[in-house]
């Protein structure tokens, strides 16, 4: 059912805003992201598909399997690995919430199977002693961050979204913020995982290997991006719980590119929020306190909590206008009201669980460090959902997420801002998705991790429901991912992103090769690999889809006119002021 905006738009927005940040606790959990013919919680499922929660992977893809399981057990977990690799089936580990963009999940064929780590969700033990809990890969972030607290330890740095599992932030490299300790990423704090792998006849067709700290092949295991085989099990060191406080300070953006260089290491949990055609920045001022500090802060961050359907329907509604209308007015304004609403209620932070009363907000870790009230039982029938969720009329968006090094990142921030300067509304489309978050990020030991210290830039933008639409601004955006990734070398986040960034990725890894070895070891016969997995580690060609209107969702770069979108205005151009760059632009349409 269409929704129609009888009121001015901007008052309306304005209003949603406020309901986005009243709207109540309770929340339709996401659906499953398998549904088969026979769809149950049983070993019988057969002719499913697999999606993410956002309903859709950057190539439009459906992707299928014969069948799916849902092990409760390690030796569930077991046989059905055994069984199968006897077969020669493909196979793909799916997660409770499956919040990767790119396709990881996907099988080849129609014959693939998926297992399923729902019910593999058990905390196996705690030892407060030497400081780890061991755990199922299904946990989520939440109950692994809810488990250390209750038994006094925090896990230091984290994502700050709960709805990752275990063996999700493994395979994909997950991280928070952070350039102390042993840096931000979860999977530098892991001491020993289990990995469930095809083996041979006289193996009986599987192969459970137990690796620990020492072992290089844990250095695989530690980012996986899911083609080693099952991770069934993992154990994290820990350290005793901490209190925090945290305080937001906005600036301009003039000196950002000086500031970020020493910003991170001046604060253990500093991250920022960059808002280029605002020409402001907020800085998070972000410390460990002693233990006795008054103060018992928390976080609920307000674009992760439950809102009501009907409000997210009535902004995606008027951001679809903005676009079919090329109103950039409309875009920096309704921009500005989002983020000033956000800062207004100190982002969703609470300086005693119930109110905001001004920073610094103190408090334990545990409080602090994620959030996602939106993945709350019980079921409301979707009158109130995860603004994301593709089952109503809300947020559809692409993500674009990469790490630049510290050394070249004053150069890749002047650069965006010359690009800005050009265009000055040209990034207010970003203001809708709460700016570029910029998160610090430490080498780290896994073969397929960060390889120095560096920034993480998430961009977040709009994403069209027809892929043939090209969106506002999209040659600006366009030209920072290629600047980013071809330029400056960044390396691509493997749970975000679209095809452009993956691009000659695996050159950028020190490790990469020995990290193929380890996979043609574990699985010589490719059962936990996929075309595109293959594309993107290096060993196939093809990760660019080259057909008409590729370059408008990064299948591409665009090296014709029909790669964009000529019927609409849309033609392929260079950039601006990454020269090499070719990007889908209407430079006929005055933006101002």
């Amino acid at each position: 059912m269409a929704i129609m905006i009888t009121t001015s738009p901007i008052p309306m927005i304005t209003m949603m805003m406020f309901l986005m940040i009243i709207s109540p606790s309770t929340c339709t959990p996401p659906e499953d992201p398998i549904h088969c013919s026979n769809s149950s919680a049983a070993a019988n499922n057969t002719n499913c598909t697999i999606t993410n929660s956002y309903g859709a992977f950057p190539d439009r893809s459906t992707c299928r399997a014969s069948s799916a399981t849902y092990p409760t057990t390690e030796e569930e977990l077991v046989a059905a690995v055994a069984e199968g690799t006897r077969a020669r089936r493909k196979m793909k580990v799916a997660t409770r919430f499956s919040h990767s963009i790119p396709k990881l999940v996907c099988p080849d064929g129609d014959d693939g199977l998926l297992i399923s780590t729902k019910f593999l969700n058990r905390v196996l033990a705690v030892d407060k002693e030497v400081m780890t809990v061991t755990v199922e890969s299904g946990v989520t972030l939440r109950q692994l961050i809810e488990t250390a607290a209750e038994a006094g330890m925090a896990l230091p740095y984290a994502p700050y979204w709960w709805g990752l599992t275990v063996g999700g932030m493994l395979g994909t490299g997950a991280h928070g913020s952070s350039l102390w300790g042993e840096g931000s990423a979860v999977h530098d704090y892991v001491a020993e995982v289990t990995v469930v792998s095809p083996g041979t006849a006289a193996d009986g067709y599987v192969k459970v290997r137990r690796l620990t700290e020492g072992d290089g092949e844990l250095n695989a295991a530690k980012v996986s991006l899911g083609v080693l085989g099952v991770i069934y099990k993992v154990t994290f060191k820990l350290q005793p719980l901490f209190k925090r406080s945290l305080n937001y300070v906005k600036k301009d953006d003039k000196d950002l590119g000086d500031e970020v260089v020493t910003f991170g290491s001046k604060h253990e949990f500093a991250d920022l929020s960059w808002f280029p055609s605002q020409g402001k920045a907020i800085y998070r001022i972000d410390d460990r306190v002693p233990s006795n500090t008054s103060g018992n802060g928390k976080y609920d961050f307000i674009p992760f909590r439950s809102t009501l359907s009907f409000a997210l329907a009535v902004l995606r509604s008027a951001e679809e206008t903005q676009e079919s209308t090329k109103d950039a007015n409309g875009k920096c304004l309704s921009g500005k009201l989002r983020t000033s609403a956000l800062h207004s209620a100190g982002f969703g932070l609470t300086n005693n669980g119930l109110t905001f009363s001004g920073y610094p907000v103190t408090g334990y870790h545990n409080r602090l460090q994620a959030s996602g009230t939106c993945l709350d039982s019980p079921n409301d029938g979707l009158t109130t959902a995860c603004p994301w969720d593709s089952r109503i009329k809300g947020e559809f968006f692409h993500q674009t997420t990469f790490s630049i090094n510290l050394s070249v990142v004053k150069d890749f921030i002047h650069d965006v801002q010359s690009l800005v300067a050009m265009d000055p509304k040209s990034l207010c489309v970003l203001d809708q998705y709460n700016g570029i978050l910029m998160r610090y990020v430490a080498p780290s030991s896994a073969y397929l991790g960060k390889q120095e210290n560096g920034l993480d830039f998430d961009l977040t933008y709009y994403r069209s429901k027809d892929p043939t639409s090209p969106r506002m601004f999209e040659d600006v955006l366009e030209e920072i991912e290629q600047m980013a990734v071809f330029k400056y070398g960044a390396l691509p986040h493997w749970g975000k992103n679209r095809n452009v960034a993956f691009d000659g990725a695996m050159k950028k890894y020190r490790h990469g090769k020995e990290f193929l070895k380890v996979k043609e070891k574990y699985d010589p016969l490719g059962l936990f690999s996929s075309e595109w997995t293959d594309q993107v580690l290096g060993l196939k060609s093809g990760l660019m889809i080259v057909r008409d209107g590729c370059g408008l969702e990064g299948l591409c770069v665009c090296s014709e006119d029909r790669h964009c979108a000529p019927s609409k205005g849309y033609f392929c151009r260079p950039g601006k002021v990454y020269k090499d760059a070719r990007v889908c632009s209407n430079r006929s349409v005055n933006w101002d």
